[in-house]
């Protein structure tokens, strides 16, 4: 089972990475922090590109899909973190479990028991539940409606984001089988750095690149990628490795993220995400069984 360890140890990483996309965030902008912690990442992984070389032409364009699924998932993704609570958005991100579950059933003909489907219902019932937080006396509105509100396009990112990260690890899981994970990581990473510069020359952006390289921050990003990303595809490439049960467990970061959101950004309403997560967390933890 030592697919299941991996997968728990990139979701507790996942949680980690978003406090610390929103704290880089904080001193630089989306583009300047996507562009620099991929290009530091990838330099991460050069040694071991004698590794990540001899694949067939159909490899490089299924991993070139996937770079660009990941691509504008962290596009919206960034966005979303950067005016959004990061509790809020721990909380939603657990819905990519749905479109992930319903990927494996689809592509892979994957099969769900009844404890799957019960976890199902509960992800869904938090996710539900989210939205409808009482009012409070100090409080108008909620997270997500209200004068303060989050703006609708940016939850729709949110859950965009959640849908293109459910598509690349479906891609992760086909990938898996033929090719290893140096390679997979090399050249994915080699994709998204070259597609954000693109993206920065086609759109004329400046990218201030001393402010950037010192912003500690996106450094602890480009660490937490690698090996993050690493773990995760060991366990896609172990025999036995189920994608719907797989990214029921990389969920366990929301919790992180829940508590950064509190702890670290001072975040108020927390304690109805807590509620919400404890649901999901739940349908994860039934989910596996």
């Amino acid at each position: 089972m030592a697919w299941i360890w991996l997968v728990l140890l990139y979701g507790i990483i996942k949680g980690t990475r978003e406090i610390v996309k929103k704290k880089a965030l904080e001193r630089n902008s989306t583009i300047e922090v996507l562009f620099m912690y991929t290009v530091l990442a990838f330099i991460l992984v050069l040694p071991d590109a004698k590794n990540a070389m001899g694949l067939g032409v159909k490899y490089y364009f299924y991993i070139a899909i996937k770079s660009f699924a990941i691509f504008l998932a962290w596009m919206f993704s960034f966005k979303a973190i950067s005016k959004m609570p990061i509790s809020l958005y721990g909380v939603l991100d657990l819905s990519r479990v749905l479109f992930a579950t319903l990927l494996g059933v689809i592509v892979l003909q994957e099969t769900l028991g009844i404890w799957q489907v019960f976890g199902l219902i509960l992800v869904s019932s938090g996710l539900l539940l989210l939205k409808y937080r009482p009012k409070s006396s100090g409080s108008k509105q909620s997270d997500v409606q209200g004068k303060d509100r989050v703006e609708t396009k940016i939850v729709v990112m949110a859950f965009a984001s959640c849908l293109l990260n459910a598509v690349s690890g479906l891609l992760d899981k086909l990938l898996m089988k033929d090719i290893n994970s140096s390679q997979l990581q090399f050249w994915y990473l080699l994709f998204l750095a070259l597609m954000y510069m693109i993206f920065i020359i086609l759109s004329k952006t400046h990218v201030h690149m001393v402010s950037t390289l010192k912003n500690h921050w996106i450094w602890i990003l480009s660490i937490l990628i690698v090996v993050a990303d690493r773990a995760l595809f060991l366990a896609n490439g172990i025999d036995g490795s189920r994608v719907t049960v797989m990214t029921l467990l990389k969920q366990s970061g929301s919790v992180v993220a829940i508590l950064g959101g509190r702890f670290i950004f001072h975040e108020k309403n927390t304690g109805h995400k807590f509620i919400c997560a404890a649901i999901i967390i739940a349908g994860i933890v039934i989910g596996v069984i």
